[in-house]
């Protein structure tokens, strides 16, 4: 098997075990002050900020694989066993399934305190206003957030990782670190990050609807509704502003036989979006759960069949 799927399957089992430590200084930060800084300096030179955000697109993603490429390179030079290690390490700080089911549990646990713990809590991983929300309306973030995370951070780059190592995996993440800080389309981001957008667009085209197919697979597996699941994928799947957000997100809608998406507040305005699934029952805490169950079970089927695929092929 290539020592690429095996990186791949060894940073999987470490960000089982470990998550993302407190303590590490996590590469994503270092991409967050690059971005700032090239928007800093590109807004002050002026000019047409559309051909700038194309800059700061192709600077980061092309900075960071070239960064991730000569720590390989590096590590390389002391051996094989010294390379596959470091690129498991790379792979492992590219994926996050723990951290997201981390946090959500954390929500859940704050949820059951009280409606304002669940409040501050769930702010920490969406980007709606979180002030006036309800407990209902908490679990049902909470699974959007979780159910779209399997996409962009797991399922989008485990792929990556498998076709292009932590170089590819390393650039995805660059990407998706732009649409996060700039693929806006307020008045401040529309110009400036409108090709971050569209590249993160691009990038989880195919991801999010392999992740919607692996979702409905977990349902069964998890023993929650996977029949339903595909019905509401099938029906819903373009009812999102986002081209790929809907994907994951109807499969866990239908899977747990509740509603998500809407209308929400994002930064004190109301943003008019159309419903996920049938309400055919009230969101309850214990949705959280089952969302990572979905989560875990998802990436763990995306694992298992690229060593198969690695296998097959080495």
């Amino acid at each position: 098997m290539p020592d690429i799927i095996w990186a791949l399957i060894l940073g999987y089992g470490l960000d089982l075990i470990l998550g993302d430590p407190e303590w590490l200084y996590h590469p994503v930060r270092l991409i967050g002050r690059f971005i700032s800084y090239m928007e800093k300096k590109l807004r002050a030179r002026g000019g047409d900020l559309r051909k700038s955000a194309v800059v700061l697109t192709c600077s980061t993603v092309l900075a960071t694989a070239a960064a991730a490429g000569l720590v390989i390179l590096l590590a390389g030079l002391f051996g094989r066993w010294p390379r596959l290690i470091c690129m498991a390490l790379m792979d492992w700080m590219g994926i996050a399934v723990t951290s997201m089911a981390k946090e959500a549990r954390g929500v859940k646990r704050a949820l059951n305190e009280s409606l304002e713990a669940g409040r501050k809590q769930v702010s920490r991983i969406v980007g709606r206003d979180t002030q006036e929300l309800s407990g209902e309306e908490i679990v049902k973030a909470t699974v959007e957030t979780v159910s779209e995370n399997t996409t962009d951070g797991v399922i989008s780059p485990l792929i990556y990782a498998a076709l292009g190592g932590p170089v590819l995996l390393w650039a995805f993440k660059a990407a998706s670190t732009l649409d996060s800080m700039v693929g806006y389309m307020d008045e401040k981001y529309r110009d400036i990050g409108w090709s971050s957008a569209k590249l993160d667009d691009v990038l989880n085209y195919l991801p999010a609807r392999i992740t919607a197919l692996l979702m409905c697979a977990a349902a069964f597996i998890a023993g929650l509704d996977a029949k339903n699941a595909l019905r509401i994928v099938r029906r819903d799947h373009a009812n999102h502003l986002s081209p790929n957000c809907a994907w994951s997100e109807a499969a866990a809608a239908g899977a747990l036989h509740i509603q998500l998406g809407g209308t929400h507040t994002y930064f004190g305005k109301t943003v008019v979006k159309p419903t996920i699934g049938d309400a055919d029952r009230a969101a309850v805490p214990e949705d959280i759960i089952k969302a990572n169950r979905l989560l875990y079970v998802t990436s763990l089927l995306a694992v298992c069949i690229t060593a198969a695929i690695g296998i097959i092929i080495g």
